[in-house]
């Protein structure tokens, strides 16, 4: 039991990880659709590339979209349209007008016309009956005059066209004109205020049975067309996959999808799945400790990739369940940058490919989306050097759209051979997901507080020099500040040159002496008085004291709540090296003294950034020892410092090569150079 506890502490960040990855990919399977693939990727207008393929069984052909769409527009244009006809208000109507007759037959007019009230009646009578024969409506409807619809009197339903029943303004001149034209011509004025005050529509659109009339003929429009027979060829080797050949293919492809498996069938598929998404996951374990060891051995950081991948899969496959359509509104590229805001580049674009694989699974047009998602990642990494410069991300939006949108376009010319039916929609979708890569600002401050972590756009924050720590280092130790304004100045010219973080080195190298705040005096280059406090100590004590402001500097560091990124170059810009004047002098008293005593604590450089560091900080405090500084004196003692660090193994463990450092002592060369203004030496 003692060994198996032992065996488990030994390898418990592995057993982290390995757990952290059959997490990941049971909660991402959860989410993918359980039925099986289809084992062929059908790209339409482009050549079958696999053998000659061959129907197992019989099945039918299914329509394409914009023949069933053709279908449902003929449905809905040809269906007979129903309205409802008032009787009532017909009554009404006719009630109203025979009483209003009545005193119109007193009018003398009517007399000397040589008719009567009955007369009179019958005349407005006949013209209500001819009005309403079929009915008036209240307005003229779009569609075509002669097409068939029902009118429902009562119980009945009579076939009558559209163009028979009468609108007001059809009315208004049929009753002036029968008027005009009758013998009551002289009474115009007074029957047409009868009759227009009186008549009212009675006739309209039964929405209701329309609309039932239109669903049971879409419900009866079949969706498919036709039977492959078993055995007869559905595609040939070569062949370009469109028209009826790519019907035939999606048909298939359907009906493998939609077919009910048996339970046997259904657990392969989802081992089939686990066992794919693992695969991934391990890869994209297998890269980080490959080339990002530091990240690897972080849990924390494990864990926070892992955490976008899978957010990044819930998140599309919640979208592809809702909206297959929208797929293209995710802004994936949010990935690629958060990464590289916290890591690298080469990290953000690798797990990228990695999740956009996981997506294959979920997403139409599997091959067409992984191009598209591709190639913007890689726009991405490439167009956002400097994430906290804000120009930079708006740019970068503007060319994530621009890349969607011609990628778009190209696919579509290929697949449908023209550009009459381009979805301009899909292009507002482009551009809400370039928009949504600007969410990346406001969710790296989130992930910072959640993980601990730290970006760029922190580290611009902490490069101020009126934040509260460094504003004390420059009251408190003044002379120590203005040696850390120089260092940092190399170490951003160094890294710049070499393609290393120029922002965290330079933040480090502000904080990397922070610990001299503790007893400012003790260090040369705070002892304006001239008095050096070290001449009434032993070399052991004066070693220590020295020593002791890297153990200070980190104690500071941490009850200020400085980023890990940034403590780590307080705890290594000095290495295992020794106190080296101190170690000296305590030799001339005793021959036997113990150099470890008298050593920094470590750890070695582990970065370029640290490394940088290192060489800068030493060569920079070196300088001030200069008397006569000339070109080939400060070119001479840069060699030596940097030599000496390499001797003694302090770049060991640094991912830095031999022709970085010699670029690096080029640039603190050149720039100390400049600092004491000198001219290169020319020979006479």
């Amino acid at each position: 039991m003692k060994n198996y506890l032992k065996s488990f502490y030994k390898h418990q960040d592995l057993l982290y990880k390995l757990l952290l990855v059959v997490a990941s990919a049971v909660l991402i399977v959860y989410t993918l659709p359980k039925s099986g693939k289809f084992q062929y990727d059908i790209q339409k207008g482009f050549p079958w590339s696999y053998n000659n393929l061959y129907a197992d069984d019989d099945f039918a052909i299914l329509k394409s979209e914009s023949s069933i769409e053709e279908e449902k527009k003929a449905v809905r244009d040809n269906a007979i349209l129903y309205f409802t006809y008032d009787e009532e208000k017909v009554n009404t109507t006719v009630s109203k007008v025979k009483d209003e007759i009545a005193s119109i037959s007193n009018d003398s007019t009517l007399k000397n016309l040589g008719s009567d009230k009955s007369e009179l009646e019958k005349f407005t009578t006949d013209l209500l009956n001819t009005i309403y024969e079929f009915g008036v409506i209240d307005q003229a409807y779009s569609f075509n005059e002669e097409r068939l619809i029902y009118l429902q009197k009562g119980n009945k339903a009579s076939q009558i066209t559209l163009s028979q029943l009468r609108t007001t303004a059809q009315v208004s001149k049929f009753l002036e004109n029968e008027i005009v034209t009758s013998p009551y011509a002289p009474l115009k004025g007074k029957l047409l205020k009868v009759l227009y005050e009186n008549i009212k529509t009675n006739v309209s659109f039964n929405s209701d049975l329309t609309e039932a009339a239109i669903k049971d003929g879409l419900s009866k429009i079949s969706p498919t067309r036709g039977v492959v027979a078993k055995g007869s060829r559905i595609v040939a080797r070569g062949e370009i996959v469109e028209g009826e050949t790519l019907l035939k293919l999606l048909s298939l492809k359907s009906q493998y999808e939609s077919q009910d498996f048996s339970e046997s069938t259904y657990n392969w598929i989802l081992l089939g799945y686990i066992f794919l998404v693992m695969l991934a996951l391990v890869m994209l374990v297998l890269f980080i400790k490959t080339y990002r060891f530091e990240v690897y051995m972080n849990n924390t950081k494990i864990t926070f990739i892992f955490f976008n991948v899978v957010l990044m899969v819930l998140l599309t496959t919640l979208i592809v369940k809702l909206k297959p359509e929208y797929v293209y509104v995710v802004p994936l590229c949010i990935l690629p940058l958060i990464l590289k805001a916290f890591f690298d580049a080469r990290l953000g674009l690798f797990t990228h490919v990695i999740t956009i694989l996981l997506l294959g699974f979920i997403v139409p047009d599997s091959f067409e989306y992984f191009f598209l998602q591709v190639i913007a990642g890689i726009v991405t990494i490439l167009t956002v050097p400097e994430l906290y410069k804000r120009a930079n991300l708006f740019i970068s939006v503007g060319q994530i759209t621009l890349v969607y949108i011609i990628a778009y376009f190209a696919f579509h010319a290929i697949h449908e051979g023209s550009v009459d039916n381009l979805k301009w929609e899909n292009f507002a979708m482009f551009g809400l997901a370039g928009l949504g890569t600007l969410f990346v600002q406001p969710l790296i401050y989130v992930y910072e507080r959640i993980f601990g972590l730290v970006s760029d756009v922190s580290l611009l924050e902490l490069s101020d020099t009126n934040t509260k720590l460094l504003k004390q280092l420059a009251d408190d130790a003044p002379g120590t500040f203005h040696h850390s304004l120089n260092v940092a100045n190399l170490c951003e010219a160094a890294a710049n040159e070499i393609g290393a973080n120029a922002m965290l080195v330079r933040v480090g190298a502000l904080y990397h002496d922070i610990g001299k705040m503790t007893n400012p005096t003790d260090f040369t280059e705070n002892q304006a008085t001239g008095v050096n406090s070290h001449e009434d100590l032993s070399p052991q004590e004066s070693a220590r004291i020295i020593v002791d402001h890297v153990i200070n500097g980190i104690e500071i560091a941490r009850k200020n709540k400085l980023p890990d990124r940034v403590i780590d170059f307080i705890r290594t810009h000095h290495g295992t090296s020794t106190v080296y004047y101190f170690y000296m002098k305590a030799k001339e008293v005793d021959d036997d003294v113990k150099q470890e005593d008298f050593s920094y604590p470590g750890p070695l450089p582990f970065s370029k950034e640290t490394a940088i560091l290192m060489m800068a900080d030493s060569v920079e405090a070196a300088s001030k020892s200069l008397k006569n500084p000339t070109s080939t004196l400060i070119d001479a003692f840069v060699e030596k410092i940097v030599k000496k660090q390499m001797d003694e193994g302090q770049f060991l463990n640094a991912n830095i090569t031999f022709k970085e450092i010699q670029q690096i002592k080029k640039v603190l060369k050149r720039k100390l150079n400049n600092i004491y203004h000198l001219r290169i030496e020319y020979p006479e």
